[in-house]
C-alpha cells in the first residue's frame, strides 16, 4: 500500500514549485482542485487525507468523483475537464516514482476529457462599452477609479488578475502611451495606449498619490 499525503507533498513541492516553478495562482489551482478531491475521497471512503492510499484512487473512483462534480456541484464540462487535468498531472508524476502502480495508473490517465460546445465570443458594442465605463459616479474618487479600472479592461484585453496587480511602475502615459505587466505563464506584456484612454487614465490613475498606494487601483485600507 503506497501512501498518497508524501506524493501530493511531493508534487505541488518538488514538481510545480521545483521543477516547473509554478506561478501562486496556478499553485493555488492545484491546491484547489486537490483540496475538493480530498474531501469527496474522506465522504466515500471515511479516511482521513492521511490516512488515503493511492490505491483508494484508482480509475472507478475518479470516475465516481468526476461525475460527481457534474450531478452534485452543478460543475461545467470546462471545469470537469481541468479537475481531471490536475489528476492526471499528479499520476503522471506518481508513474516514475511508483512503477508496481503502473497498471492503476495508466487506468486514470485513459479517462477521457469530454467534449464541449465552443460557445462563440460575445462582445459590446460601443455604445454598451461606453454606458458601462459611465456608470460609475465620476465625482468620487472610487467612481473615478472604477471607470479607469473598466476603461483599462475594454481597451487593452488585459485579464483581471493582470489589471489588479497594475502598479504605478506599470503605467506609462507619456508620449508613445502604454501599460506594461507580467501576464498569464510570467509573460512580459506590453500593451500600447490611444490617445483618449491616455487622458481618462491620466485623470484616474492620478487622482491618487501613488507613493501610498503602489496599485493602480486600490482598495481603501480598514480603518480600526
Amino acid at each position: 500500500m503506497t501512501a498518497l499525503a508524501p506524493i501530493l507533498e511531493s508534487f505541488f513541492f518538488r514538481r510545480l514549485m521545483g521543477q516547473r516553478r509554478a506561478s501562486q495562482n496556478t499553485v493555488a489551482s492545484y491546491r484547489d482542485a486537490f483540496r475538493l478531491l480530498l474531501h469527496y475521497a474522506k465522504e466515500e471512503t471515511g479516511k482521513a487525507p492521511q490516512s488515503l492510499k493511492l490505491e483508494d484512487l484508482d480509475a472507478t473512483f475518479i470516475g465516481s468523483y468526476l461525475a460527481w462534480l457534474e450531478r452534485s456541484r452543478g460543475a461545467s464540462i470546462h471545469t470537469r475537464n481541468a479537475r481531471l487535468a490536475a489528476i492526471r498531472a499528479l499520476f503522471r508524476y506518481a508513474s516514475y516514482d511508483f512503477p508496481e502502480h503502473a497498471e492503476l495508473i495508466q487506468r486514470v490517465l485513459a479517462i477521457p476529457a469530454k467534449r464541449s460546445d465552443t460557445a462563440i465570443v460575445t462582445y459590446l458594442t460601443e455604445e454598451e462599452s461606453t454606458a458601462l465605463i459611465n456608470a460609475p459616479d465620476a465625482s468620487t474618487w472610487r467612481g473615478r477609479r472604477d471607470r479607469t479600472l473598466l476603461l483599462v479592461a475594454i481597451v487593452t484585453g488585459l485579464r483581471v488578475s493582470e489589471i489588479v496587480n497594475i502598479t504605478a511602475a506599470d503605467v506609462h502615459l507619456e508620449s508613445g502611451a502604454y501599460l506594461s505587466c507580467r501576464g498569464k505563464g510570467r509573460k512580459e506584456r506590453i500593451t500600447p495606449w490611444a490617445r483618449t484612454p491616455v487622458h481618462a487614465s491620466r485623470r484616474g490613475l492620478q487622482s491618487k498619490n501613488h507613493n501610498d498606494w503602489p496599485h493602480s487601483f486600490p482598495v481603501p485600507r480598514a480603518r480600526n
